[in-house]
């Protein structure tokens, strides 16, 4: 699709005054190089519209931003007073409440208001009342936060359709004029304003926790983030994949509908750097611990320094992360123990033991003599690995971490890792990097890390998303957590490490084993929009209540709330008549009350008749609610708003909402997806200016699309082709294997292999399987050999066949398992389990020896 149909196709309608006007700028760039040779003055003019676009993008999207973190607030302030009004029914209530005289005073307005109908109700009914009030005012909470949420996904939707504008109509002037813009206009302009750059991170976690407080009716789960419960009786299942960038708030947003972000410190205002981890990872010069970890070797251990936030922290945690194979009947563990971040140095040179700090906890009552142990042994583990295989410093990932779960409860724990990025710390090219300290320390936490060459670092282009879960026996997983993975905002990459990643590409000369992920970096993974994980505003709710703090930002969101709905006149209708087609039917003499020309009024009339036919609009008002809902594509605002590129001509939104009512606010005159509001007050004059000037503006644009569309451009056309072949490629919820991968030039794909002791104990199997077979033949040569008569010519030859048939299939077995043994030592699947030629060729042996043998004594009677 091409661009320009595309951001008309997803913006968002409300908000389309303040997209960038792509197709004013393209068709601009068209007339101008076109009528004549491109010149300073033009350069000078284009630059200028496009800076004024982008000041109204920058400007609109701070607005709204600052617009939202208000409407969080104010529906957070609406939860507490619900709260403290819940609270204080509930006291009221109970019969010690009744010493305070006071207390009959407390109750908000709304909850007064809900039973202030009849004055004799007694108390039960007033306090079921109160509750139904209350409830109802969450329900329209609940509405508030869902718009919300779809005004943030727009938003960010506005910011990738925007920047990608701005990108192509600098990438197609710098084709058109030879004139190189965009890198002028990158670094003078849109680094000055970048609105692309914004992080949804703080408002999400606003948003979350608002969601959560109206879910749970403002008693937010409480508890022990790490805790779980007994998990013996649980099956942890863990599974990694890839977010494409344009998904990320959208998978964000999906998420917090279910499960709050993860804050461990929620009384803190949130920072950008709270979300920030940072890990140096150990190693030797020879990689032992990436190609255990990338072999998933028994026992294969990685060995990591972990801080989170900035880099002036003060606590380090020092963690081991060891496989263990299934056969085992041992789970892979992670174990860590904290460590002051100026005793690191001395830790690691085998200077300074834990020992003592460990045993102060056990003083100071925080840890028990059994905790303290186990931390100690760890402690001393670590640190005689890291100095008896001389392990150091070679890498560091840094990213920013959003966490998803219920404090307390873990089985359901989520966590999305943005802005990857692997460094090098190794001192192995002769370049000092971390020297003799455990880290570098000329970066910090800012990414993308700038100051550092391209040789340093890798800035990886997904988000990584985990799923932990923790199940019963025989228990399905959530099924909103089966539909998140399996919908096409993620693609599964199972035992996906930042580690061995990190190794594979900032290592390439010291690495021939690469992980099979690798070879997919260079395939595009986002997939078009199945419409399983959809962001929707809400419908209007029966209730009409509400608080009055929330009714601006509704207003303000677009959405029309149960208090901006006015019940419509009907008029009283017998049975047998049709209101509708009598209210639709042209009016007479309708050029003489209008005042237009016959060929407008002509026009106008063939296109309202055309619409009824087409749409059925007879048919279908009466299912239609009284009051037109807004949506994506069905109103516009001011003159500047054109229609859909995607309509042909003469072509109606099928939800383009007619005039009813006839006691409305405002008469609305709708045509092609576009409200004309005209006060009903008004002159007849200032409706007939409008429509005319409506009606040429349709003819103006009508035209202009027509020029737009005719402009093919080579980059588009590229794009196009790139989605389909990616639209092809996710049609089908299958899998498709994919077998033309190849490792890049001199390096290996390591594929996943399990080898268990049985896969041993099976080779050696096969092979006693084998030399039973050859006994069986040697023990028919010997027998032919010792019972044959000396002179017997044809006994001995066949004795000596089936001997050689018995020591063929002897060596052959030896060699087979030889080299199934160093295949299994190697953990390499190819050719291990399938012998193609060998039974063949001894089958072959063995018929050979019986026919000769056959053959030979018939031979000898027929003679």
């Amino acid at each position: 699709m091409k661009f320009g149909r595309k951001i008309s196709n997803d913006l968002y309608n409300e908000w389309r005054p303040f997209y960038i006007n792509y197709n004013l700028l393209k068709r601009e760039l068209k007339e101008r190089t076109t009528a004549h040779a491109w010149s300073d003055d033009d350069e000078r003019d284009f630059t200028a519209m496009l800076e004024k676009e982008l000041d109204k993008i920058h400007d609109f999207q701070k607005s709204k931003t600052s617009e939202l973190s208000k409407r969080i607030k104010d529906a957070e302030r609406a939860v507490k007073r619900l709260v403290a009004s819940e609270h204080s029914e509930n006291h009221h209530s109970e019969p010690s409440s009744s010493s305070d005289p006071e207390g009959r005073q407390r109750e908000p307005s709304a909850i007064q208001d809900a039973g202030s109908d009849d004055d004799d109700t007694d108390d039960e009914d007033s306090t079921a009342m109160s509750v139904d009030a209350m409830e109802d005012q969450f329900l329209v909470l609940e509405e508030e936060v869902a718009t919300l949420v779809a005004d943030v996904h727009d938003l960010a939707l506005y910011t990738k359709l925007n920047i990608t504008g701005f990108m192509k109509i600098l990438k197609k002037h710098d084709k058109q004029t030879n004139r190189p813009l965009k890198p002028t206009f990158i670094q003078e302009y849109l680094e000055r304003r970048p609105f692309y750059k914004y992080n949804w991170d703080g408002l999400i976690v606003k948003l979350s926790k608002l969601y959560d407080l109206v879910r749970t009716r403002g008693h937010p789960v409480q508890g022990d983030s790490s805790a779980g419960g007994n998990q013996s009786a649980f099956v942890r299942q863990t599974t990694k994949y890839w977010v494409h960038p344009d998904n990320l708030v959208h998978l964000k947003l999906a998420i917090l509908r279910h499960l709050p972000v993860l804050v461990f410190n929620p009384d803190k205002e949130f920072e950008q750097k709270d979300a920030a981890i940072t890990s140096v990872y150990f190693d030797n010069e020879d990689l032992e611990l990436y190609l255990g970890r990338l072999e998933k070797t028994e026992g294969a251990e990685a060995v990591r320094l972990r801080w989170y936030g900035d880099t002036n922290v003060k606590t380090i945690f020092v963690e081991r992360k060891t496989h263990r194979e299934d056969w085992t009947g041992e789970k892979s563990v992670k174990a860590r123990f904290p460590i002051k971040e100026h005793l690191v140095n001395a830790y690691l040179r085998g200077e300074y033991t834990m020992d003592e700090e460990f045993q102060e906890l056990v003083k100071k009552g925080k840890k028990t003599q059994q905790e303290v142990d186990s931390m100690i042994q760890l402690a001393n583990e670590v640190q005689y690995a890291i100095l008896t295989k001389k392990l150091q410093p070679v890498m560091r990932t840094f990213y920013n971490r959003t966490a998803f779960q219920l404090p307390g409860d873990a089985r359901v724990r989520i966590s999305l890792d943005t802005e990857l990025t692997m460094i090098r710390e190794d001192n192995w090219d002769g370049r000092i990097r971390s020297g003799t300290n455990w880290r570098r320390t000329d970066i910090g936490i800012d990414h993308p890390f700038d100051q550092l060459p391209p040789e340093d670092k890798e800035l990886f282009k997904y988000g990584v998303l985990e799923v932990k879960l923790q199940t019963q026996y025989g228990q399905e997983p959530p099924a909103w957590v089966t539909d998140l993975v399996s919908s096409h905002l993620v693609e599964a990459v199972p035992k996906f490490s930042k580690f061995i990643h990190g190794c594979a590409t900032l290592l390439p000369h010291r690495v021939d084993l690469v992980p099979f992920w690798l070879p997919q970096m260079d395939t595009d993974i986002l997939k078009p929009d199945t419409g399983a994980l959809t962001i929707e505003r809400p419908m209007q709710s029966s209730s009409s209540k509400g608080t009055s703090e929330l009714s601006a930002g509704r207003k303000s969101s677009g959405v029309m709330t149960p208090e901006d709905m006015h019940p419509m006149y009907t008029e009283p209708v017998s049975e047998g008549e049709e209101d509708e087609a009598m209210d639709l039917a042209p009016a007479r003499d309708e050029h003489k009350r209008t005042g237009l020309s016959s060929q407008d009024v002509a026009a106008a009339i063939a296109f309202r008749e055309k619409s009824l036919k087409q749409q059925g609009v007879s048919a279908k008002r009466k299912s239609l609610p009284p009051v037109a809902v807004r949506d994506h594509a069905a109103e516009g605002n001011g003159p500047d708003d054109h229609a859909d590129e995607g309509d042909d001509e003469g072509e109606v939104d099928e939800r383009t909402p007619f005039l009813r009512g006839r006691k409305a606010s405002k008469t609305k005159l709708v045509e092609r997806g576009r409200t004309l509001s005209i006060d009903p007050l008004a002159p007849s004059s200032a409706f007939d200016e409008t429509l005319r000037d409506r009606l040429r503006e349709e003819q103006r644009q009508k035209s202009a699309e027509q020029a737009v569309e005719e402009e093919e451009e080579e980059d588009e056309e590229r794009d196009a082709a790139l989605s389909t072949s990616g639209a092809a490629r996710s049609q089908s919820d299958e899998r498709v294997l994919e077998r033309r991968w190849v490792a890049p030039p001199g390096k290996r794909i390591a594929v996943p292999v399990r080898i268990e002791p049985k896969v041993y104990f099976a080779a050696e199997r096969t092979f006693l399987k084998w030399l039973h077979f050859a006994i069986y033949i040697g023990t028919i040569a010997t027998t032919l050999l010792n019972f044959v008569p000396p002179g017997d010519k044809v006994g001995l030859i066949s004795a000596g066949l089936f001997t050689l048939a018995a020591l063929v299939a002897i060596a052959y077995s030896a060699v087979i398992f030889v080299y199934r043994a160093l295949k299994l030592r190697w953990r390499r699947a190819e050719g291990l389990y399938y012998d193609k030629y060998g039974p063949t060729i001894l089958s072959m042996f063995l018929i050979g020896a019986l026919g000769a043998n056959i053959v030979l004594r018939l031979r000898e009677m027929t003679e």
